[in-house]
């Protein structure tokens, strides 16, 4: 379910009287929150001092996202063996993405 549908749910629920406004505000809010998860997870990616083998471009993904760095090496190691791309990512990130 789409979060639009999901929000359309609550205040159907809201009008028919099942919830309370401080009910659906909270609802709401819980909904909205989790929508933004990926956005604020982007915003404290950093490259890891701690978790590094080159740059730590695959440690500061690790720690935004809350996975094992040896999955984002895995994942770029394909990509590379994919057409070269893996590498190409991989020095973006480490010329645009700041150190912690």
């Amino acid at each position: 379910m789409v979060l639009s549908e999901e929000l359309d749910r609550l205040d159907e629920l809201r009008r028919r009287g099942v919830l309370s406004d401080e009910e659906f505000a909270r609802a709401k809010a819980l909904l909205l929150g989790r929508s933004e998860a990926p956005l604020a997870a982007l915003g404290a990616l950093r490259r890891s001092r701690s978790e590094r083998w080159i740059a730590g471009v695959c440690g500061g993904i690790a720690q935004a996202t809350g996975t094992d760095a040896w999955v984002w090496r895995l994942l770029f190691a394909l990509l590379f063996f994919c057409g070269g791309a893996g590498l190409g990512i991989y020095l973006l990130m480490w010329i645009f993405v700041p150190a912690e």
